[in-house]
């Protein structure tokens, strides 16, 4: 049975009725929360008898919410058993859509994937066929997995740009001023559908599942083709009023008269970006300058990832010393965020961070000399861990996390 069936808020309206609905979503609860627990240990945390417990695990265990892990060893004799909740009671699926590609995954309620592929084959572009071929490769996916479409909870897809995840809004991409393009999507697919803005996913799966430590105060940045942050504030993902937070690569910094893909001038992703080191390499070729290096004219994602190779497999001269200039300036301008938000970690993540040292070493000098001493001592820098797959785990954590708060919330 399907857990979304135990969030469901409509109950018997009896007092009694309702009592027992709230024990048993209780108990589910505890179980996320902790992992596993005897009926001793449940009955302690939740206030109510071993016996009333007992019965509500036995029906929970009846319906396949839960499953016993078997006896636990102790030096009191008698030796108690050990529960959890049922991997397949409940799957989250996560798509990460980019420019050139997209990665999906389908999660089990224990964060575990059952099937994922990364950058498949799919163009991005903002037209009713693109969007068709989107929702046909995610139904695809679905029926190749050995998971009834029944027990998935939902579905969060994440894209760039202007995302109004409460309503479900998408201004960049195929964008309908009469509906949201949430509610079309999941009419196709027939399942609760969230957007989300890809780097706010991957800050929350590197929150959930990746290299944050405890950390609650969280800056991330998506160093790739554009740039943008994530935050997290006090454990929760920060939006902003609007749902906007964190478009940091289109804030007007040079006076360079460049016109940014966004429409304006001089914003930060003019001169540091993907798209921008590509403009860069192709002027130094232009100058005279070597490298070991061809770009592809076929595709501007190739480009960029060329580059990137270039440094790192090659070691090629021109792309670490652009990839140097350009981070050193990202460092300068992160900066005057850090010293707004003063935060407890900065993540480094998307495609630059592949690059290691050659982008962290720049990055924190540049940070140290520009940021508040007070500031920088007190932060940890760190490369996100997620990598390739920030992004669609980061979309599991996002609507296993909206799909169970009712639950969680108990």
């Amino acid at each position: 049975m399907s857990l979304k069936n135990l969030l469901d808020t409509s109950t018997d309206s009896s007092l009694s009725g309702q009592k027992w609905h709230i024990l048993r979503q209780s108990i589910v609860k505890h179980l996320l929360s902790s992992g596993n627990a005897t009926i001793a240990e449940l009955s302690a945390e939740l206030q109510s008898s071993i016996p009333t417990v007992t019965k509500a695990v036995n029906e929970l265990l009846s319906e396949a919410y839960v499953v016993d892990m078997g006896k636990i060893t102790n030096s009191s004799g008698r030796r108690p058993s050990l529960y959890s909740v049922n991997p397949t009671s409940a799957y989250f699926l996560g798509v990460n859509v980019n420019r050139s590609s997209m990665s999906i995954g389908l999660q089990n309620i224990k964060n575990e994937f059952v099937s994922i592929e990364l950058d498949s084959s799919f163009k991005l572009e903002n037209t009713p066929e693109s969007l068709q071929e989107l929702c046909n490769l995610i139904n695809s996916f679905i029926e190749d997995t050995s998971v009834e479409k029944k027990m998935i909870v939902g579905v969060c897809i994440n894209l760039s740009g202007r995302i109004n995840s409460m309503e479900g809004f998408s201004y960049n991409y195929f964008f309908t001023e009469n509906r949201p393009l949430a509610e079309i999507i999941s009419e196709q697919l027939g399942l609760p559908v969230h957007l989300e803005n890809d780097t706010r996913a991957m800050t929350f799966g590197e929150y959930r599942e990746g290299v944050v430590d405890g950390e609650q105060n969280i800056i991330f940045l998506n160093y790739s083709w554009g740039v943008a942050i994530g935050m997290i504030t006090d454990g929760k993902l920060y939006y902003g009023k609007s749902g906007y937070a964190g478009e940091f690569g289109h804030s007007t910094i040079f006076n360079n008269e460049i016109m940014c893909q966004c429409g304006k001038l001089g914003c930060l992703e003019t001169e540091i970006s993907g798209w921008a080191l590509i403009d860069q390499f192709k002027s130094a070729i232009k100058e005279g300058k070597q490298s070991k290096v061809t770009l592809d004219e076929k595709g501007v994602a190739t480009q960029h990832n060329a580059i990137i190779n270039g440094a790192v497999n090659l070691e090629d001269t021109l792309c670490i010393d652009l990839i140097t200039k350009q981070s050193e300036q990202m460092g300068r301008y992160l900066s005057i965020i850090l010293n707004i938000f003063n935060p407890d970690l900065l993540v480094i993540g998307g495609d630059f961070a592949q690059l290691g040292d050659y982008a962290l070493l720049p990055i924190q000098a540049a940070l140290k000399k520009y940021s508040l001493g007070l500031v920088n001592r007190d932060m940890k820098l760190k490369k996100s861990v997620l990598g390739r797959r920030a992004g669609v785990i980061g979309a599991c954590c996002v609507i296993k996390e909206k799909m169970l708060s009712p639950l969680m919330n108990v």
